[in-house]
C-alpha cells in the first residue's frame, strides 16, 4: 500500500483546510518545497499535491509552486485542483507532473476524462469528494446530486485507472477514515482507491491496509503528519508490512 502525505497550496504556501472549508485553513510552511523535501526525505515514495486556489478559481494558480517542488524532489507527484482541460492537463504532465486528478470536471465534463484517459493513459485519476454519499463540487463548495457510487462506474468504463475517494465529512478532522465507504466504493467499481480525509492515527492505516484485497491501494495523510499525531515513518513502514 503506498502512503502519500499531502501538500496543500493555497496563496503559495502549505495549509490543511477542515471539512474544505476555506475559512478554517491552518498554515503549517511558507514554503510547499520544503515540505516536500521533508516527506521525500522520511521515504514517502509518491506525494499528493492540490492546489486550493486553483479548485476554487477552476484554472491552475500555484504553478511556479508546483514547478518548485517538482525540481526539489525525485519521487513522482499526482495534482489536482482547478485542472479543467487538455490543456492544462499536457503543461502539467510536461512540467513532470505524474498523474493528474481530475475532480469537478468528472461531474461537468465527462468528455474531458473519457479524452484525457485516451491521450495520457496511466495518467488520469479522477477525485471523488463526497458528503454522505453525494459527489461535491467546485472545491467542495456545491453538491452535485450524482451518487459516489454511479460517478465511479461511469470514470471506470472510460479507463480511468485510479480513484481519489474523499470523505468531506471527516477531512482535516482526524476523526478516521470512512474505510467502509472507500472498500465498498473499491468494489462496486473495480478501480483501485485510494482513501482520503480523516487519518487520525496509524491504527488508521491498519484500517485502510486491511481492505487492501477490496481495491483498496493507497491513503493520503495531510493533518496528522502536520500536527504528529502520526509519525510518516512509522506510517510507511506499517504500509509496507506483509
Amino acid at each position: 500500500m503506498i502512503i502519500y502525505p499531502a501538500i496543500d497550496i493555497r496563496g503559495g504556501r502549505c495549509v490543511r483546510l477542515t471539512e474544505g472549508r476555506f475559512d478554517a485553513e491552518t498554515v503549517f510552511a511558507d514554503d510547499p518545497a520544503e515540505m516536500a523535501l521533508k516527506w521525500a526525505g522520511l521515504g514517502a515514495e509518491f506525494l499528493h499535491l492540490v492546489d486550493l486556489d486553483g479548485a476554487l478559481a477552476g484554472e491552475g494558480k500555484n504553478v511556479p509552486v508546483i514547478e518548485r517542488i517538482l525540481k526539489s524532489v525525485k519521487i513522482p507527484v499526482q495534482l489536482g485542483g482547478g485542472i479543467r482541460n487538455l490543456e492544462t492537463i499536457e503543461m502539467l504532465l510536461d512540467l513532470g507532473v505524474t498523474r493528474l486528478i481530475l475532480g469537478s470536471s468528472a461531474v461537468k465534463n465527462p468528455e474531458l476524462v473519457a479524452e484525457a484517459c485516451k491521450k495520457y493513459p496511466g495518467h488520469i485519476a479522477v477525485g471523488i469528494d463526497a458528503k454522505n454519499g453525494e459527489v461535491a463540487i467546485e472545491g467542495w463548495g456545491q453538491g452535485s446530486g450524482v451518487a459516489a457510487t454511479e460517478l465511479a462506474k461511469k470514470m471506470a468504463s472510460f479507463g480511468v485507472e485510479t480513484i481519489i475517494y474523499t470523505d468531506i465529512s471527516r477531512d482535516g478532522m482526524l476523526s478516521g477514515v470512512n474505510v467502509e465507504a472507500t472498500a465498498a466504493l473499491a468494489r462496486a467499481c473495480g478501480v483501485p482507491i485510494i482513501a482520503s480525509g480523516g487519518v487520525a492515527s496509524l491504527d488508521d492505516i491498519r484500517r485502510v491496509k486491511a481492505v487492501e484485497g477490496d481495491g483498496v491501494q493507497g491513503c493520503i495523510i495531510g493533518k496528522a503528519i502536520y500536527t504528529g499525531a502520526v509519525d510518516l515513518k512509522e506510517a510507511l513502514a506499517l504500509a509496507k508490512e506483509e
